[in-house]
């Protein structure tokens, strides 16, 4: 009962999380579950199972606000569809130390380029719907086999390279989850890697958590949402290094 209890409020912390900085929630959520004595791989599957949740409702939030770039977003969450596919045998096949490195390097990238990229962009946003869906595909194989909605790792892309308005990139980021997180979902689970029960106490805890969250993320100031945005990523980076340490 504790312990399902706590799962309920973990939810809430990382649906606001989502909400509020447009993720999926993984980059919270498997650190946290993997220090309660989850391995990673179950970890990831609850986490994948607490995203549909979170980015379901939280993209329909940001609709109704004005702030989801929704035909860009298909086409990133169709890339998505087909990537994340690939979740099930990625995570089946590689070694926990390994999945670990690999997202330690990719948060180094995200804080490296998020920080580069100015608050305000310098010219108009790249928008080509082929480049969206391979980018949607590549994030979609990788990031959902971490336990990650992909977001933290698209919303520095969108940002510091295709030049988008970050409070567009972060709800379209949100969005973009959504499709990973269902497509990943299918494939860990028939690999038999989902714990549905912790992950549906997650979700339902998710819920209440992303509203507020996203109400938040349209009234904050931009740079200050940035700032924010990069001290989880170190936060995020210095727990995934501390594990590869003592793991």
């Amino acid at each position: 009962m504790l312990i399902s209890f706590g799962l309920g409020l973990i939810g809430i912390l990382v649906g606001f999380s989502s909400g509020f900085f447009g993720i999926g929630g993984g980059t919270i959520l498997v650190p946290i579950l993997i220090s309660m004595g989850y391995d990673i791989k179950t970890a990831i599957g609850i986490s994948v199972m607490q995203m549909i949740f979170s980015s379901m409702f939280g993209s329909y939030v940001n609709h109704r606000a004005g702030v989801l770039q929704f035909n860009s977003g298909v086409f990133l969450g169709f890339g998505a569809l087909l990537g994340a596919t690939l979740t099930g045998p990625i995570v089946k096949t590689l070694p926990p130390k390994v999945l670990l490195i690999i997202f330690a390097g990719v948060l180094v990238l995200s804080i490296y380029k998020f920080f580069a990229a100015p608050s305000e962009p310098k010219s108009e946003p790249v928008e080509s719907k082929f480049l969206l869906f391979v980018i949607g595909a590549a994030i979609g194989a990788i990031a959902i086999s971490l336990g990650t909605g992909g977001a933290i790792f698209l919303t520095p892309i969108l940002v510091g390279f295709l030049h988008w308005d970050i409070k567009k990139a972060v709800g379209t980021a949100l969005f973009f989850v959504t499709f990973g997180s269902l497509s990943g979902f299918i494939s860990l689970a028939m690999n038999g890697l989902v714990d549905y029960h912790a992950g549906f106490l997650v979700g339902l805890g998710s819920l209440a958590g992303v509203y507020f969250g996203v109400k938040l993320s349209h009234r904050v100031d931009k740079k200050i949402q940035k700032k924010a945005l990069l001290i989880l990523y170190v936060i995020m980076l210095v727990l995934t290094v501390n594990k590869i340490f003592h793991s």
